[in-house]
Order: structure tokens, then sequence, then C-alpha cells
């Protein structure tokens, strides 16, 4: 089904979900939020859930870059931060510690999977097949671990994967090293996993891949690939 691009609603401080353009229960909203900082996105993240589960507003994927900053599931170990002198944001995410910054792509996809038939590990595979594609088509070649949330490389993690979900809508999502900096993962066992590689798509290319273009890509296919792997229940009522 269809999808919107919106750019920009972070930067109007009196933004609010209920002033996004509504849509189809079928169509899915995608804003690009540019550069913002984890609690700004995270406070829109918050208010969004709560307009979906309402079913005052559409599925919606924010696709973003952070400031430099370390963030830690609920349940993560602060044995895994390596680095006494960073400070960390435990949020309410699935996952142990990582780090975002300029270069990364994050994608915080808002889905209601009440529509969707309930199955978050379903839900979980799919960001992980969506990415794996979205690597494909940058020339990595990138892979799925059986028990081990993410993606990864024959050079390392390419990105991860760490969900929450209110109402049956979901919040926080993937974070995608597209030309980032990754030293500073080096301060932390990613993921929880010691001595885990860290890679980027610009590594695994040699070259400088451009993080818009990556953006336009999950931008053009987020929706479809969805809707194939967690197609709405309705719509299969419909036709029956």
């Amino acid at each position: 089904m269809g999808s919107n691009f919106n750019a920009g609603p972070a930067a109007d401080p009196g933004f609010t979900p209920s002033a996004l353009p509504h849509f189809r229960t079928s169509a899915l909203t995608i804003t690009d939020l540019g550069l913002i900082d984890f609690h700004s996105a995270y406070a829109i993240q918050v208010q969004l859930a709560a307009e979906i589960a309402a079913g005052r507003a559409p599925e919606t994927l924010l696709l973003l870059e952070h400031p430099p900053v370390y963030t830690i599931g609920s349940g993560g170990d602060s044995a895994n931060i390596l680095d006494p002198a960073i400070q960390v944001t435990r949020t309410n995410r699935g996952g142990d510690v990582t780090f975002h910054g300029p270069g990364q792509l994050v994608g915080y996809p808002l889905v209601n999977l009440a529509s969707r038939g309930r199955d978050l590990h379903r839900y979980l595979r799919f960001l992980e097949s969506f990415l794996i594609s979205v690597a494909e088509d940058s020339g990595v070649n990138a892979y799925a671990v059986p028990g081990r949330t993410g993606v990864w490389t024959d050079g390392g993690k390419l990105a991860s994967i760490g969900v929450g979900v209110r109402r049956w809508v979901t919040m926080h999502g993937f974070a995608l090293n597209v030309s980032n900096d990754l030293a500073p993962f080096a301060l932390i066992n990613p993921c929880g996993m010691p001595e885990c590689k860290v890679t980027s798509l610009s590594r695994q290319t040699g070259g400088d891949i451009s993080l818009q273009e990556v953006k336009r890509r999950v931008a053009e296919s987020f929706s479809a690939l969805l809707n194939i792997s967690l197609p709405l229940v309705q719509l299969a009522v419909n036709h029956l």
C-alpha cells in the first residue's frame, strides 16, 4: 500500500501527532526528522503511539539521525559499558547498550500490531529481512543470526534492532550503520556481546555510501514489504 513522505515536523515546536495528515488505515506515513536528539524523538514516539492506538493517526515510520548518544535497553547490563566516563540513556526498548551518531540511519516504525496479527517475533524477523534487503541494495551481503536479533555481515554487525510496544503499537526500531564513525563502539560491548565487531555499509563496500540515498531506499520500500510480511488483518477480512 502507499506511503506518504513528510519532512521536518520536529523543527516545529508546535508539532503534535494530530497535526499529521490522516490516511486510510492501510497507508503508512514516513517522516524525515533529520538530526534530532534522542529525548525529542522519544517524545514524538510517545505521542504518536497514543494517537495510533486510539485510531487518530496513521502508522508512521520516523527516519532520523541522532547526535552522539549511548542508549541501553530496560533490561540491559551496565557491565557492558566499558568506560565508566560514558553517560548512557536508559530507555524502554529491548536489547542492551548501543551507540547512535551522525551517519547512522535510525528508523522508528510505529506500527499497529493489533491490526497485523499481534506477533512481535514476526515483526522482529521482518525488520531483519527488510534491513538485509536494504544492505543488498548497497552491494553488501548481509544476514540474520539465529538467536541474535540484528543484521550481520562477514565484517561484523551492521544493524541493531531494539523495540518496545505500547498497546500493541511498536516503538524504537533499528539503527543501520551507513557512514558513521565506528570508534565509539569500542567503549561498549555492543548489544551486550563482548568483542563484537561492528561495521557499516561504507566500510563493507570500501566507498562512501550516501545516507540520503539509503534513506530514500528505505522510504520507498518499507511500507510495501511491511504489508507483505505483516498484512493488515482487516484487509483480509474485507476480502472474504
